[in-house]
């Protein structure tokens, strides 16, 4: 019964996440605020939904701190792991060739927010124990960084907009805008639902089938949590939006670091920083190698793939993934 509800899930998934791609690229032609902008905030916040819930329920409900954040964190490997699978849908040149360097900067924000959030951890209780109740300063300041970085981006993109030659052409001019937002919000409704339904699934599914917080287990947890930003950005590249698809991730990846203050917001105990191990340090230090990955793919420019089928920095994505799960699972949530 459970595979059942899991199967049903991904089906509900499936078809939300193709609607909020679809009425997200729509989004972005009726209001003139760009692919980039929509997929880094407005998709974005809608995939991470589940990690958020998931990590909050880890903290609060179940008291284990150390999950929430690995959740959080191995999400975010997966997520840039996507990139990979783009890269093999992205059949004539290297995904990241075809992209905005305003990606550069999401990439960026990306290392500054998990290096402030490692560094947080590595320099210990001395800094992470400030708070104020119970609520730390380290993530008051993660916050601030956070929304300082996407309104960076988005005075960027309205500047470029500006001087370049706008695309004229319209694939959605034959939807009311009323409507557009209705759907978009709808199909986001079902993708949170289904999301958070999901991780709870895959809670379940542990449980039935003896994997329980084993590396199995918790590594199914993370990749249920992270479907709809593969849904999305596998959808938005089928629809030519690849600027959306790529913003989808990289805009996930900030929200997910971020969510690690959201959670201490709801992590009563104190300061959460100040309650997991540092062990989290490796999987931070693999983020930043990853996000680094993508800069220099973005920045170098190979017009042919060099593997036939993917770019060089792809199975380099991939490698790290498998890595950082293994450290993340085994050595930390065990």
């Amino acid at each position: 019964m459970v595979w059942l509800k899991f199967i049903a899930c991904l089906l509900i998934i499936l078809f939300a996440g193709t609607k909020v791609a679809r009425y997200g690229d729509a989004i972005a032609e009726k209001t003139g605020l760009g692919r980039v902008w929509i997929g880094l905030i407005l998709i974005a916040v809608v995939t991470t939904m589940p990690e958020m819930v998931t990590g909050i329920s880890s903290a609060t409900l179940v008291k284990l701190p150390d999950m929430a954040v690995g959740t959080l964190l191995g999400s975010c490997i997966f997520n840039i792991s996507i990139l990979a699978v783009l890269d093999v849908l992205h059949r004539r040149v290297p995904v990241l060739s075809k992209v905005s360097k305003i990606h550069i900067i999401s990439a960026a924000m990306g290392i500054i927010l998990i290096a402030f959030t490692g560094g947080s951890i590595l320099v210990g209780e001395m800094f992470t124990g400030l708070s104020l109740g119970w609520f730390g300063i380290s993530s008051i300041i993660s916050i601030i960084l956070y929304f300082a970085g996407a309104s960076q981006i988005f005075r960027i993109e309205q500047k470029k907009k500006s001087v370049s030659p706008q695309d004229t052409s319209l694939q959605y001019e034959d939807l009311a805008a009323k409507d557009v937002y209705l759907r978009f919000a709808l199909a986001s409704l079902a993708i949170v639902g289904a999301g958070i339904w999901l991780s709870y699934i895959g809670d379940e599914i542990a449980e039935t089938t003896g994997w329980g917080t084993s590396f199995i287990g918790s590594m199914f947890l993370a990749i249920t949590t992270s479907m709809p930003e593969l849904v999305v950005a596998v959808t938005a590249i089928r629809l030519g939006a690849v600027e959306m698809a790529v913003a989808d991730i990289l805009g996930a990846n900030m929200i997910d670091i971020m969510a690690v203050a959201i959670i201490d917001l709801f992590y009563v105990p104190g300061p959460i920083l100040t309650d997991i191990s540092q062990s989290h340090l490796i999987t931070s230090g693999i983020l930043v190698i990853m996000n680094l990955i993508v800069i220099a793919g973005i920045v170098f420019r190979v017009r042919r793939k060099t593997f036939v089928v993917v770019g060089w920095y792809a199975p380099l994505l991939a490698a790290l993934y498998i890595f950082g799960a293994y450290i993340l699972f085994v050595n930390v949530m065990d």
